[in-house]
Formats: structure tokens, sequence, C-alpha cells
């Protein structure tokens, strides 16, 4: 992850986001996508909903807050995940006051899906969206907010579909492993090893691997490849055993499959290897209960804001948000922030996104690259025997 942690624009943040400071002090005082605890009861959010006047008359135009449409599922396989991003989103512009924006949620599982969702919140006056929360689903809304002039901040992952108006707001591997790999060559490691699933995961994590180490002067020793089973995993580590030695390891996978294949290579007599893992290990607690996993490292967010969120979501909806809950709550607070120089009824300003003193919440620091991929500062944790340890904190700004 390119980015200078302590130059001059670090103290130029302060001001430029002084405004979401402020929230996040009030709020501290008040295919499946994975995710943490499973709620144990949803209450539906209190995020308004598309009134249900015919599409084609519209509906009038707010003149005194900006339209901002959230295309989340609101039904099928991800509609816990959905619903919580929303819940959140809402709970932000309650801490704010969110007096000038107005969120109006479009459900991209209903009948018509992501397509049917955009045109919908098209059809409303939506001036920018907010989601959706599938890489294929931005591929689809893309085009359609595009022809509007209206700009997608989604929640993906994917950096494939960022550019030409998205831009792409989730937590991407390459930027979780370049910070550990970073923190693993600091301390001494030269010699680097990497478990990398097949796919396009795989294929992105391998080469932001690649890229990580090379550019440090580290050398890559060995790679093993699998596919997802059991089977193919245990080859791989069997096969990567049988390499050259190595001072670090990458499991760009899950802390699950992380756990399987550290075991497998203890057992091999790979006792001294610093396993280092990726942002996909921050949505799964106790990772430390298996002694094999003890040690390892991996970057993410900052979780000590989402906890303060998380407890605060608890008392409002009586159950556990899921870990993406965040990137709706610091979208919000995006929008509050820029919308007090953003006139009802005009177009968003899409330079205040590439504020390169960029913003924070409660994922942290962020900012958007002219690219349209989210820059984070990340932290690198420890696994121990019970909650992780950050061992090298977040930079607070750019």
């Amino acid at each position: 992850m390119a980015l200078s942690w302590f130059s001059a624009q670090r103290r130029a943040v302060f001001t430029r986001i002084g405004v979401v400071f402020a929230a996040l002090s009030l709020a501290a005082c008040q295919s499946i996508i994975p995710g943490g605890q499973r709620p144990q009861e949803e209450v539906p959010p209190t995020v308004e909903q598309p009134p249900e006047r015919p599409i084609e008359q519209g509906i009038p135009e707010d003149q005194e807050r900006q339209r901002v449409a959230l295309l989340v599922p609101m039904t099928g396989n991800n509609a816990s995940v959905g619903q919580s991003i929303a819940n959140a989103a809402n709970m932000a512009i309650l801490d704010t006051g969110g007096e000038r924006v107005r969120i109006t949620t479009y459900d991209t599982a209903a009948q018509g899906g992501a397509s049917g969702a955009a045109n919908r919140a098209l059809a409303d006056g939506n001036r920018l969206f907010l989601g959706p929360l599938l890489g294929d689903n931005v591929r689809v809304v893309g085009p359609l907010a595009r022809s509007a002039g209206v700009p997608v901040i989604s929640f993906s992952n994917d950096t494939g579909v960022a550019g030409n108006g998205a831009y792409v707001m989730g937590f991407t591997p390459a930027q979780a492993i370049d910070r550990v790999v970073g923190y693993a060559y600091d301390n001494g490691a030269r010699r680097f090893a990497a478990l990398i699933p097949e796919g396009l995961y795989g294929q992105r994590a391998q080469a932001a691997f690649n890229q990580a180490v090379t550019s440090r002067g580290g050398r890559v020793v060995a790679t093993g490849s699998y596919s997802r089973s059991g089977r193919s995993l245990q080859l791989a580590v069997t096969q990567l055993n049988g390499e050259d030695e190595f001072d670090a390891l990458l499991v760009a996978d899950s802390g699950a499959t992380a756990a399987q294949a550290v075991e497998q290579l203890r057992s091999l007599g790979r006792e001294n290897v610093q396993i280092m893992g990726t942002e996909l290990w921050n949505n799964q607690p106790n990772l430390g209960s298996n002694a094999a996993m003890r040690g390892a490292i991996f970057a993410s967010v900052p979780d000590g804001m989402f906890q303060t969120l998380s407890r605060r979501y608890r008392e409002r909806f009586s159950g556990s948000p899921y870990r993406l809950s965040s990137l709706g709550y610091d979208a919000a607070l995006l929008v509050v922030r820029i919308a007090q120089s953003w006139e009802p009824g005009s177009a968003f300003p899409v330079s205040e996104l590439l504020d390169e003193g960029g913003f924070t919440g409660v994922d942290g620091a962020f900012r958007f690259s002219q690219s349209g991929i989210a820059e984070r500062a990340l932290e690198v944790q420890r696994i121990t025997a019970s909650e992780p340890t950050v061992v090298s904190p977040a930079p607070t700004g750019f």
C-alpha cells in the first residue's frame, strides 16, 4: 500500500475531517458474504424506504436535503449483512444530526435485482449511491449510474470494479498483505513463502504478495496453490515443506483454513516460521484457541471503534452487527461531512472524495486514490491465547 503515513498531510487530515471526528466522539458517548456473529434478532432498519407510488411518477425533489441511495440486499442470502449495513448507516445519520442528508434503502436482491434497484433510485432523484455490496452488482449498477452522472461508493472489495465513477470502499487484500509483509520484513524476515487459494482472490493476493516482498528487497522462495478442499490444501503444504527454508509464510485465506495449514506445517517441523494472514482473519474470533496459530500476525483496519459501534448497535437493534456494517456507518459519515458544502439538488462534488488528507471513521483513516480504491491505515495484530494484541498501531493519517 503506497501510503506516506507520516507526511505533512497527517496534520491536514484533522482539519478536513473535524466534523467526522466530532461524530465519532458523539457515538462513543452514547456468493454469501462472511461476517461476524450472526445477529440474534434483527430489527428492520428505520432508514426510509422508497415510497409506494409508481416509479414513473417519481417523488418531489427535496429542497433542503440531498437524496442518497443505499443499495444493499434486504432479502435473499445476504439480507442479514445488508440490513446490518443499513442499520449502521442510519445510526451515523442519527449520531451526526444529518439534517442535510436523506438516505433511502433500495433492495438489490428484490425482483429486478441490482439494476432494478438502481433504476428506482435514479427515478427518485438520488444524486449518490452508497453500495452495492457485491462486485458483480457494481458491474451492473455502475454504467446506469454513470450515464446519470451519479457516483457509486461501493462496499465491495473487488478492485476490478473501481473507476469510471465507481469507488471501492471495502477491505482489499492487497493492502493487508503489503502491511503484514512489511512488518515481518522490518522484524527480520527475508525469505518468504505463501499458500494461495485458486480463483480471483488468490490471483490478486499472489500479485500483491510478490510485489510486497520484492519491493522491500526480500525473496519469494516458494508458493503453494490449492483448491477449496482439505486434500488439496494438505498437498500444497507438503509440497511447500519440501522447498527451501523460509522465514515467513502467508496464508491468504480464512483463519479456519490457515489453522489447518499451520497445524500440518508445525507437525512437519517448521516451528519457527512466522505465520502471516490477511484482513479475512479479522472476521474470525477465537483463532488463539488453536495453539498452532498463536504468534501468527495479520493486518486489518483498527477494531477499537468498531467495538463501540457494536455495543451501541446491540442496544438499539437487539442483535450483533456484521463486521462489514462499519462500511455503512463510515460511508454515511463521509456523506454528512461532504454535505456541509453540497447544495441540495446539485450534482455530488466528486472532487471532495479525492481529498489527499482523507477521512476517518469507525475503521480508522482512509482516502480514495485516483483509481477509485480506498487506501486504508491498517494495524498489525498478533494472535494470542486470548484476544489478539496490536503490535503495530495504524497510523492516524496520511
